[in-house]
């Protein structure tokens, strides 16, 4: 309980002060800055990882939802807690459809840790839809991922983009072998089934801190928790797993994928559509006139503090204003963490695919009220 009220006490308290602030009164010639907007106001039932842990089974039950406020892409896509369903806050009023029809169900919202009020504001819209029983783990998935007992999940799209860009990755599939995986498994999956995984773990990698990622037949299934917690304790310190599994897979991987290719010569950084810290520095330092900056956070944030030359279009606001966007001149999105910059990204794909001068910071960006900034990476 004291751990609950303090960690509620220090996010009320950040979050009224300086959440990820974002200001400055100067703008470029092209979008327009969005109006004013209430201060925001943190929500007011804070949980804590313990809590968590508690209401998060596999299958979860149908009582208890965990819900990742950040975007999908690129986000959540790459890791999140097991079990989370993904429900952007900037896309809440449109998925609603995949809130549980009983409004006494649990809802744990969660973001980017204590400088994201996504979840905050995903959790303020559910009261007033009328659930009743809404919580916040604040800390969020930062807090999850510092604890080395747990491993996140990911998605479809980030197996196939790691096996599309020959990534020294080691899939498990951990269902059985005649049954399940001699049927059809996912590309480049070796099989170690669960029941067999102390028989068969010599199969794992030598090294362990290689990516070794597990997966089984989808959401009701534990074999690739099982097996992951098993690998974790024998002191591999990169495992994921790929909760919706091999159903998900096969869904998922007829669709096309592709991979947005830059028109400049700016230098691309390690996720798609993202800029190279480096190379951002030294644009906003020597060349800020040569891009377009957009703060996508909102507007009570982007008053705190921005970049000097940075518009302000809300990720909420978005994608009716992508027209506006210039073609003769490279776009970088930037926020305080890479979340709803990288949505901001992928929205451009799907609204205006022609555009392909367009790059988000991925990464933990700290603005002062001067303009002046730090940018760090975040953990995966």
């Amino acid at each position: 309980m004291f751990r609950r009220l303090t960690i509620m006490a220090f996010c009320l308290l950040f979050l009224s002060a300086a959440l990820t602030g974002c200001a400055t009164t100067r703008e470029t010639t092209t979008p327009e800055k969005a109006s004013a907007e209430p201060a925001f106001t943190p929500f007011h039932d804070i949980v804590d990882m313990a809590f968590v842990k508690q209401h998060v089974s596999i299958p979860l039950s149908q009582d208890v939802m965990l819900i990742d406020a950040r975007p999908y892409k690129p986000k959540y896509i790459k890791g999140h807690i097991p079990m989370a369903v993904s429900i952007p806050d900037s896309q809440f009023d449109k998925m609603t459809d995949k809130l549980p029809a009983n409004k006494d169900a649990l809802l744990i919202f969660y973001c980017g840790g204590l400088k994201c009020k996504l979840s905050h504001k995903s959790a303020i819209k559910a009261e007033k839809l009328g659930y009743t029983n809404v919580k916040v783990f604040a800390e969020g998935y930062p807090q999850w991922i510092s604890d080395k007992s747990n491993y996140p999940a990911v998605s479809a799209e980030w197996i196939k983009a790691q096996i599309d860009k020959g990534a020294d990755m080691v899939l498990v599939d951990s269902r059985p072998k005649r049954k399940k995986y001699d049927k059809g498994h996912i590309p480049t999956a070796i099989s170690i089934p669960d029941m067999q995984f102390d028989d068969l773990k010599n199969q794992l990698p030598a090294e362990k801190s290689k990516l070794v990622v597990f997966y089984c037949g989808g959401l009701h299934c534990k074999l690739s928790h099982k097996s992951a917690a098993k690998a974790i304790a024998m002191g591999y310190t990169n495992v994921k797993v790929f909760a919706e599994g091999y159903p998900a897979w096969v869904a998922y991987a007829g669709k096309p994928t592709t991979n947005v290719a830059a028109a400049t010569a700016i230098k691309a950084g390690e996720e798609e559509g993202s800029i190279d810290h480096a190379e951002f520095k030294r644009l906003v330092n020597d060349s800020p006139e040569a891009i377009l900056l957009v703060d996508v956070r909102d507007a009570d944030e982007y008053k705190k503090g921005s970049l000097k030359t940075a518009v302000n279009i809300p990720i909420d606001d978005l994608e009716e204003k992508i027209k506006t966007l210039p073609a003769d001149k490279p776009v970088v999105f930037i926020c305080g963490t890479g979340a709803r910059s990288g949505e901001a990204f992928y929205m451009v794909q799907d609204v205006r695919p022609e555009l392909k001068n367009v790059f988000y910071v991925d990464g933990e960006m700290t603005i002062k009220k001067d303009g002046s900034f730090t940018l760090k990476k975040l953990p995966m």
